[in-house]
C-alpha cells in the first residue's frame, strides 16, 4: 500500500509542477511558494511553459520525475521475483546504486560550480533522473517493508478489577 501511495503522490506532485503555469492564480501561487522552500528557482536554470517559469529548477524537476519513475518501478519490481528485484532489495546494493546514480548530477554540478561547463536545462534534468529514480526505488522499497501491525505484538487487555466491597 505505502509504495503505491508514494508512486501516486510523486506523480501528482510532478504533474502539478509541470501544470503550474496553467493553474488558477491561487493554486499556482501555492505551488510556487512550496517550490521556493525546496529550490532556488533561478529563472535561467528553470524550464518555462506558456511563458511562465516552473516552480522548481530543471535539476529539481529531473529529481522529482526520477522519484516518480523509481517508485513506479519499485511497484513493477515487487511483482517480479527475478534477480534484479532481489538485487535492488539489499541494502549494500541500494547504496552502490545510489552512489552510481548520483554521479551524473554530481559531475554536472561540479563542472558548473567550477565554471568549466554551463549545462543546458535539459542536461541538468536528465542528469538528475537516475538519482531521483534510485531515491524513489529505495524509499518505495523501504515503505514496502513497513508492517505496523507486526512490529509490536498486541498486548492483552487486562480486565478491570472488581470494585472494593464496602
Amino acid at each position: 500500500m505505502w509504495p503505491s501511495l508514494l508512486a501516486a503522490a510523486a506523480t501528482v506532485w510532478l504533474i502539478l509542477l509541470v501544470g503550474a503555469p496553467y493553474l488558477p492564480g491561487y493554486a499556482a501561487a501555492v505551488l510556487y511558494a512550496v517550490g521556493s522552500f525546496v529550490c532556488h528557482q533561478i529563472p535561467e536554470r528553470s524550464f518555462h511553459l506558456a511563458g511562465f517559469q516552473l516552480p522548481v529548477c530543471a535539476r529539481c524537476l529531473g529529481l522529482y520525475a526520477g522519484v516518480s519513475i523509481g517508485a513506479a518501478g519499485r511497484l513493477w519490481l515487487s511483482a517480479r521475483t527475478g534477480p534484479l528485484g532481489r538485487a535492488v532489495a539489499t541494502t549494500q546494493n541500494a547504496r552502490r546504486l545510489a552512489v552510481l546514480a548520483a554521479l551524473p548530477t554530481l559531475l554536472t554540478w561540479l563542472l558548473e560550480v567550477a565554471g568549466l561547463w554551463a549545462p543546458s536545462n535539459l542536461t541538468r534534468a536528465l542528469a538528475a533522473l537516475p538519482l531521483g529514480g534510485v531515491v524513489g526505488l529505495v524509499v518505495a522499497g523501504a515503505l514496502a517493508t513497513v508492517h505496523y501491525g507486526e512490529c509490536v505484538p498486541p498486548q492483552p487487555i487486562a480486565p478491570n478489577p472488581p470494585p472494593p466491597s464496602i
